[in-house]
């Protein structure tokens, strides 16, 4: 149970626990120690959050998931972050690309139908975007997409950092295409689990170890003509697609570590309390030195679910940000990240030796944190990226 009052459930209409129930973060949590342990997938989450149809959070009712705004999926992702930040940023991966439907879908794109049709079912969609060096992320790649002739591509390249690779059912990919008339063009499709996708048993992390983000092998992988969803011009670009996958993926990765930080808020107010200073004969909480370093911690948490919140609701009412979206975007996910940090660095002190043996939780929180510094976008794309919002390109 949270100690702090949560500023992010009263921001909502929704019951969060409606969807994600304190049993089941309970049971989450206490598997969360043996998959980091023995760096293992997940499944049993999986399966109950599949048979509780997390899957499909975003999915309209209409296509029969829960018709959830990205806002209030915000608030489940920082909820279940705070008992396994691990599944819970697998299962972003998953939740970008029905996200995505549904930003598309709100702006009456509604090509991505078979995602939503496909999470209701319960199928698991990856995210394999990321490759090796490429700094360009969505606007460009180094995967070879080969026209078939009949509308489809096979992709030939290696994505890294694939969460969910033991369980995915279908691979969102990138690729270029050099070859068509048209040329070039960034191709976007999704692809099956077959032979000619392999993912290497290399995941062996600091932290963050129950994602199983698996470097993935394309071998010539087809997706046919009804899979391939975007050709677009390679470079920045603000079509729908590279907006959707930017907006859902920058808010629920923000959300996660937002999330993170408020679990290890929640362990240093438990630690301040129960501790015992033999000097002083009371509580820590009642240190003055205490009690600063968690408003300080407070303090800091505080701004982010409301931030959330309202660049969630901005991507779900159409608002229209022109070119500053994508610097608003960047910068709420960097400020997630830095805060969160900070959080667990300040609640590891709180929390005294005992945080330092690894079986203490704020020790697995300490490492699993670090990886936000690795996702796009980092600090030095985001500044770059406000940079230019604010003062324009650079000039020669």
């Amino acid at each position: 149970m949270s100690v702090v009052p949560s500023t992010m459930d009263a921001m909502t209409s929704f019951d969060p626990a409606r969807f994600l129930p304190d049993d089941l973060l309970a049971r989450i949590r206490e598997r969360a120690v043996v998959h980091d342990h023995e760096n293992t997938f997940p499944h049993d989450d999986l399966d109950e959050l599949r048979a509780a149809g997390y899957l499909s959070i975003l999915v309209s009712t209409e296509r029969g998931g829960a018709g959830l705004s990205l806002a209030e999926a915000s608030v489940l992702q920082q909820r279940l972050a705070g008992a396994a930040p691990a599944t819970a940023l697998a299962i972003n991966m998953h939740l970008v690309w029905t996200g995505v439907a549904k930003v598309l879908r709100d702006r009456g794109i509604d090509n991505l139908a078979f995602v939503e049709e496909g999470a209701v079912a319960g199928e698991v969609f990856a995210f394999g975007i990321s490759e090796a060096g490429n700094d360009l992320v969505l606007a460009g790649s180094d995967t070879v997409a080969h026209p078939d002739g009949e509308g489809g591509y096979t992709f030939t390249g290696t994505k890294i950092f694939t969460s969910l690779s033991p369980v995915w059912n279908h691979l969102g990919v990138h690729g270029l295409d050099t070859e068509s008339p048209d040329g070039p063009k960034t191709v976007f499709a999704f692809l099956d689990r077959t032979d000619e996708v392999v993912a290497r048993d290399d995941w062996d992390t600091l932290g963050m170890r129950g994602t199983q983000s698996r470097t993935t092998e394309l071998r010539g992988a087809h997706a046919p003509a009804d899979r391939v969803v975007r050709r677009i011009d390679p470079g920045p670009t603000p079509d729908p697609l590279v907006f959707g996958i930017f907006a859902v993926f920058e808010i629920l990765l923000a959300s996660v570590y937002t999330g993170i930080a408020r679990r290890a808020l929640d362990l240093a107010v438990e630690a301040a309390t129960a501790r015992t200073s033999k000097k002083t004969g009371t509580i820590y909480a009642n240190d003055p030195d205490i009690r600063w370093r968690i408003a300080d911690m407070a303090l800091a948490y505080d701004a982010m679910p409301p931030q959330l919140a309202a660049l969630a609701n901005d991507v779900d009412s159409l608002a229209d940000h022109g070119p500053r979206w994508f610097s608003l975007l960047s910068g709420v996910k960097y400020r997630a990240v830095a805060m969160a940090k900070e959080v667990v660095d300040d609640a590891v002190l709180v929390g005294g030796g005992a945080a330092y043996f690894s079986r203490h939780e704020l020790s697995r929180l300490y490492r699993d944190v670090l990886a936000g510094m690795f996702h796009p976008s980092d600090a030095e794309s985001a500044h770059a990226t406000t940079a230019t919002a604010w003062l324009g390109p650079v000039t020669s």
